[in-house]
């Protein structure tokens, strides 16, 4: 366990450095700017990452270069530790100097009637600045409808708002430099390095029911991490806090110690490494990559993962969450699992010093129960990269009530190889079937072996019905389900059939996912 005495929680926001100390540690960072800033221009609509009012875009050094980098976030899941270090930007800071002029993303939305209600219009404002700080010339309409896509309007509607994200760029352009913030977070990183050498131990109040006080830890090595974590195997460990957010906003409940591995600079980047025995290469993702990084690094390496990759959640889930929290959750209706499961990838898991390896498919055991032991945690997940071929052919779908933002009723996972028109390979994993994203065997073997004909595809259907005894919820019925992972099935053998496939644009309503 870390001797290290607790310290404050220290970022920059508004110009200063401020220090917090005397707040529990899962206080989020909206309820620290309303409450304790009070800055009240953030706005809280869902509580839980989904409606987008409390956008706010935090800004850090790059720990390899050096250089500016930003990113939306949700303010409402965002518990505060997770700022030390950082710059946190709001829609206060926005006006340019001591005028009292708007800033062109403001004024856009003034001038485009991008507002009625306005209570979601701080989010946009905030989104929309980010957008103008990280592209000099407009986006094209959907990838603006794209970036804005973790926002949502009621009143006002959409149009208008995409007018703004035009328009905005129509003004002199105002000029946005990061350097005194640099400086500031330069001056952090010193007094951290000098306080301590292994990261922030931040300590909250005393329980009202105990002298026992939650704590968080934020290792900032690997092997930190892992004497941490073999010490205190009943702490939580925290990523992006988009999931277990919500268990504090939603559910109420006490977290207890929190190990956080935003930190730990082994664990944010992504390597490529060639899969032994075979002429292949696979990526290596650390746990503290991001959804974003990590979607976006399988996307270019394989773009029929681009529209999964889009649809995943929305672009401030995705700057904070990360691809192995998503995987280690363990939820049925996650999204990447039926993915990676196609793409036969495997977990690197940790355990002090020691490290193991097993298949993804290997890694859920029953519904929220997988196979780390006590102590343990996942260091990384390798994926095998899927040239696009005639041998090869993934496939990646996702079907949900919203196309944008949404949680799956069904998602798919969808690969095979051939040797000419003959089956050799099948990886057909689906999430929302069963308790655990898992692969359909029996689909599988009604494949392999098989031409790839719509005989053997009807028989591949057929069998899933052995594979799985989906649920009725909310979200859909048994047989809907049932039906709609049979329809994904075809429609794969439709866009893959030896003779005469179906191009994207057949099957896209979308047009900028048809391209």
């Amino acid at each position: 366990m870390s001797t290290a005495a607790p310290r404050p929680i220290r970022f920059v926001h508004q110009g200063q450095i401020q220090e917090v100390e005397g707040l529990a540690p899962t206080t989020t960072v909206l309820q620290w700017l309303r409450e304790q800033a009070h800055c009240t221009g953030t706005k809280e609509g869902c509580a839980e990452g989904d409606c987008g009012a409390c956008t706010v875009v935090v800004g850090e050094a790059d720990p390899d270069t050096g250089a500016w980098r930003q990113k939306t976030v949700n303010a409402c899941i965002q518990f505060l530790p997770t700022l030390d270090g950082k710059a946190l930007i709001t829609v206060e800071d926005l006006k340019p100097g001591d005028s009292d002029k708007l800033h062109p993303c403001q004024q856009a939305m003034v001038d485009c009637h991008g507002s009625q209600c306005g209570f979601c219009t701080p989010g946009f404002v905030m989104s929309l600045w980010d957008i103008y700080q990280t592209h000099e010339q407009p986006l094209a309409r959907h990838d603006l409808a794209d970036a804005l896509s973790g926002n949502l309007c009621r009143c006002t509607g959409y149009r208008p708002i995409l007018d703004a994200g035009e328009k905005m760029y129509a003004a002199p352009r105002e000029s946005f430099s990061p350097e005194p913030l640099l400086v500031q977070l330069g001056t952090l990183t010193h007094e951290l390095n000098h306080d301590l050498a292994n990261g922030l131990v931040y300590e909250g109040p005393a329980h009202t029911d105990s002298h026992e006080r939650s704590r968080f830890f934020a290792p900032r090595s690997l092997a930190e991490l892992a004497t941490l974590r073999q010490s205190m195997p009943e702490a939580r460990l925290l990523a992006g806090s988009t999931d277990v957010g919500l268990w504090v906003t939603k559910q109420f409940k006490a977290l207890g110690d929190i190990i956080y591995l935003g930190n730990v600079r082994e664990l944010r980047h992504i390597t490529e490494q060639p899969v032994q025995g075979a002429q292949a290469v696979q990526l290596n993702v650390g746990a503290a990559v991001t959804l974003e990084e990590a979607w976006q690094a399988l996307a270019d390496r394989m773009p029929v993962l681009r529209e999964i990759w889009l649809r995943f959640a929305s672009p401030p889930v995705r700057h904070a969450g990360t691809l192995v929290g998503n995987l280690a959750n363990g939820s049925p209706i996650g999204d990447s699992a039926p993915i990676l499961l196609a793409l036969d990838a495997s977990l690197v898991l940790r355990k002090g010093p020691q490290t193991r390896h097993i298949p993804l498919s290997s890694f859920y055991l029953d519904y929220m129960k997988n196979a780390l032991q006590a102590g343990e945690f996942i260091e990384s997940v390798r994926i095998p990269v899927v040239a696009p071929s005639a041998a090869g052919l993934l496939r990646a779908y996702k079907i949900s009530k919203r196309r944008d933002s949404d949680i799956s009723a069904v998602c798919a996972g969808l690969y095979i190889e051939l040797d000419g028109e003959r089956i050799t390979t099948a990886r057909l994993a689906w999430g929302g079937m069963a308790a655990t994203a898992r692969r359909a065997t029996q689909a599988e073997a009604a494949l392999v072996g098989q031409d790839w004909t719509e005989a053997t595809l009807r028989q591949a259907q057929a069998a899933l019905a052995q594979d799985f005894q989906p649920m009725t919820d909310l979200r859909a019925t048994r047989d809907y389900r049932l039906k709609v992972a049979a329809n994904l099935l075809e429609r794969f053998w439709l866009e893959t059939r030896p003779t005469q496939p179906l191009r994207a644009s057949d099957v896209q309503v979308w047009p900028c996912d048809a391209a």
